[in-house]
């Protein structure tokens, strides 16, 4: 089966950088896409970062530009994001996603076949 696990989510305080990490299984991960998504009660998932490994082309959200980093592992079933500078409207619950079949640079929720089980992150004093 299919699995995506999350780890790297926690609580730290304005300003300071997290790094989460995905690691699929169960499927192979040569040419699929990948993403990072994040939710808060009430509102819907959006993604904040993803990316076309073939082409190497990324999407982040507006407001994420230039503080967060999206990249894939070696091993290609890896993805990290790389969080800097956060802020506490960073705080949300952060799913990993990835799509088996890759045609372009997928941005919605409903592209994306496989999901993690989500990694908390507060941004917090």
């Amino acid at each position: 089966a299919v699995q995506l696990v999350e780890s790297g989510g926690g609580l730290v305080q304005p300003g300071g950088s997290l790094r989460l990490s995905c690691t699929g299984s169960g499927f192979p991960y040569r040419n699929h896409c990948m993403g990072w998504f994040r939710q808060v009660p009430g509102k819907e998932r959006e993604a904040v970062a993803t990316m076309h490994p073939g082409s190497r082309r990324t999407y982040y959200t507006e407001s994420v530009k230039g503080r967060f980093t999206i990249s894939q592992g070696d091993a290609k079933n890896t993805v990290y994001l790389q969080m800097n500078s956060l802020r506490p409207e960073d705080t949300a619950m952060y799913y990993c996603a990835a799509n088996e079949f890759c045609p372009g640079l997928l941005t919605m929720p409903t592209q994306y076949q496989y999901w993690g089980q989500g990694t908390q992150v507060t941004v917090s004093s």
